[in-house]
């Protein structure tokens, strides 16, 4: 059997990614498997997810998908490399091809950045660049034309994930094969392409009452229907006590803030009073927002950056079919799949439940019971 991995958020699944879906079983038959390694409950632009990871795992079964695992939330807070390494680790030996979307629709200069930015004379290159003051995309940007590149498909938002995957697939002599689909449509827009429309304004379709049915699957809108919203801004008090009570020792230890940006932070969680107000004083041209909004994050959820950098010991299913359940044998027959389920007393279960436990403090209506995600199953079609 062939399988195809997709590295994905589904936040929320819409029609473009029903398009991915569909495309990959045109092109592999109808025998072929589909295994989505998706972001569990927080997400990697530094949010919770807007819907729970169970609907999200369902819906993605039934638009196409046969096999739904949870990319560990340690990997789904990192940066957009981390995010890239952790997911071809896993689905590396068992995925024979890992399918994305992006700007370019042909592999080579994809590979051809990546390889690039392996190079022995590109981080000589970068730090040169960062001392200028640059932001670290401004900063890659300008050290691969130094070095002779055309780099403006790092321009491009979908790209930049998708070079990411080809230098984790580079770097770990990956047999996976990259499979780019064209990722038609705005990344950005905030209003919703009635044919490819963007996650970001699906959510904000969402978050406001419009009206959002139209922009997704057929099959995943009984999932989503009536489905509790959770955002950052319902969080927010909490998220801000949080940061009022670490201690200087906890802000030193929180991932993405070298340079002395977690000090910055602090002193902004000290003074301002909304969370808006803290990432204006924190922020600079050489720092993203998606960095602080996780920095942030990792901070409510407890998260340091030794945690980031320690391989999660399992995986988690979350949702499958018949078919899925033939790739779980096929992977587990060859050795090649990785742990499933708990770990007993490991760190890693301890930081999972906490994470899990302070997901429902999104909830856009009452807060959510603590144990919510205990009482979740597998969803088995």
């Amino acid at each position: 059997m062939k399988i195809t991995g997709i590295i994905c958020e589904y936040n929320p699944l819409h029609l473009g990614h029903k398009k991915q879906l569909d495309a990959i079983r045109s092109r592999h038959g109808a025998d072929s498997g589909i295994v989505c390694l998706m972001s569990g409950n927080f997400v990697q632009r530094g949010e919770p997810a807007i819907l729970d990871k169970s609907l999200r795992a369902k819906a993605a079964i039934l638009s196409g998908a046969d096999l739904v695992l949870e990319l560990p939330v340690t990997a789904s807070l990192s940066s957009a490399e981390g995010f890239a390494q952790a997911g071809v680790s896993i689905l590396s030996g068992f995925c024979d091809h890992l399918c994305f979307g992006a700007e370019c629709r042909d592999t080579d200069p994809l590979l051809s950045i990546a390889r690039a930015l392996l190079s022995a004379d590109f981080p000589e290159a970068l730090h040169q660049q960062l001392s200028t003051g640059l932001s670290f995309p401004a900063a890659r940007q300008k050290a691969l034309e130094q070095l002779g590149y055309n780099a403006h498909i790092l321009t491009q938002p979908n790209n930049i994930l998708a070079v990411e995957y080809c230098k984790a697939i580079l770097q770990q002599k990956s047999s996976m094969k990259p499979m780019p689909i064209v990722r038609e449509g705005s990344y950005h827009d905030l209003i919703p392409d009635s044919q490819n429309p963007s996650a970001t304004a699906l959510r904000a379709q969402m978050e406001k009452g419009a009206p959002w049915k139209n922009f997704v699957p057929t099959e995943a809108v009984s999932c989503f229907e009536n489905a509790v919203l959770h955002t950052l801004a319902a969080g927010e008090q909490a998220v801000l006590y949080r940061l009022r009570s670490m201690t200087e020792e906890e802000f030193a230890t929180l991932p993405f803030g070298s340079e002395g940006l977690w000090r910055k932070l602090m002193h902004a969680a000290s003074k301002e009073a909304t969370l808006e107000e803290i990432f204006t004083a924190t922020k600079s041209k050489r720092y993203t927002r998606t960095r602080l909004n996780r920095m942030v994050l990792c901070a409510f959820l407890e998260i340091t950056q030794k945690d980031l950098e320690t391989p999660a010991p399992y995986v988690r299913v979350l949702a499958l079919n018949t078919k899925g359940r033939q790739i779980l044998k096929l992977a587990r027959e060859t050795g090649h799949f990785p742990n499933i389920g708990k770990v007993q007393e490991s760190p890693y279960q301890i930081l999972e439940n906490r994470c899990g436990n302070l997901y429902g403090l999104f909830s856009t209506s009452v807060p959510e019971p603590a144990n919510a995600e205990s009482r979740q199953r597998i969803y088995c079609e």
